[in-house]
């Protein structure tokens, strides 16, 4: 089944911040979209994101989705070492940033990630994550070191344990799947995710057209702080949902 794609977009400095080190990329005619974020806190984030980009945009088009992940690794790794050789210039101070991507080919996907951005597809009124955040606090999870509820206060939560740019070779993981008309996959940095749950992500993707969602999700991060930089890319296929849509101020309200 031939697909097409209605793309949304935003991103905005936050509440904070001076510098948003976030990109992001929307490339449908290649099937890719992406969501890069600098490390907060570190020497040139918003360097690294914008090389991660800058590199992804150069893929050309590929013949498969098998091709698309190929040509994605071989330009993160391009990237990895770009930055890093600016950490050296800068006396060897950590420079990075994570990465998610979107890879379409046909009715078949893949998600790229390393760090703790997000993929989300909303199918059928379910929201459901499709990556798998590299923090500390999820390897101690994983391990059963420490409980669910003490993950949800544990001080260095946000702490990162991949990114691009850090170490000499790329580590990303990757899952694939199958997409169907009306989903909705959601990338977002991680400065959406703090603010807002899963369930009013998907009042805005199940409501709203992609630059709407994206818009209102952005809007609502920004009314409650938004202590990190936000940056969402939302992805529909085609064709489009001709029936009603609930209007943005109602979606909003049910927000607040």
């Amino acid at each position: 089944m031939a697909l097409g794609f209605e793309t949304g977009q935003a991103t905005d400095v936050g509440c904070r911040r001076q510098i948003n080190e976030d990109a992001l990329l929307a490339r449908p005619d290649l099937g890719m979209w992406v969501v890069a974020d600098g490390m907060g806190g570190h020497a040139a984030g918003d360097f690294a994101s914008q090389t991660i980009v800058a590199q992804l945009d150069t893929v050309g088009c590929a013949v498969s989705t098998e091709d698309l992940l190929a040509r994605s690794l071989e330009r993160l790794q391009r990237a990895n070492d770009m930055i890093r050789t600016r950490s050296g210039e800068l006396g060897g101070s950590t420079v990075g940033a994570t990465v998610v991507a979107v890879l379409a080919h046909g009715p078949t996907f893949a998600c790229l990630w390393a760090g703790d951005s997000r993929v989300y597809l909303f199918r059928k009124g379910q929201l459901v994550q499709q990556t798998r955040d590299h923090t500390e606090v999820n390897a101690l999870l994983a391990a059963g070191t420490i409980t669910q509820a003490e993950a949800d206060t544990w001080p260095r939560k946000n702490v990162i344990t991949r990114a691009i740019g850090v170490d000499a070779a790329v580590a990303c993981d990757q899952v694939q799947g199958t997409l169907e008309q009306d989903d909705v996959l959601l990338l977002c940095s991680d400065g959406l995710t703090e603010h807002l749950q899963d369930h009013e992500i998907a009042a805005c993707l199940g409501n709203l057209p992609p630059q709407q969602a994206c818009d209102a999700l952005i809007r609502e991060t920004l009314a409650r702080g938004a202590r990190d930089n936000v940056t969402v890319v939302a992805v529909r296929c085609a064709p489009p949902f001709d029936g009603a849509r609930a209007s943005e101020d109602d979606i909003l309200d049910d927000l607040a």
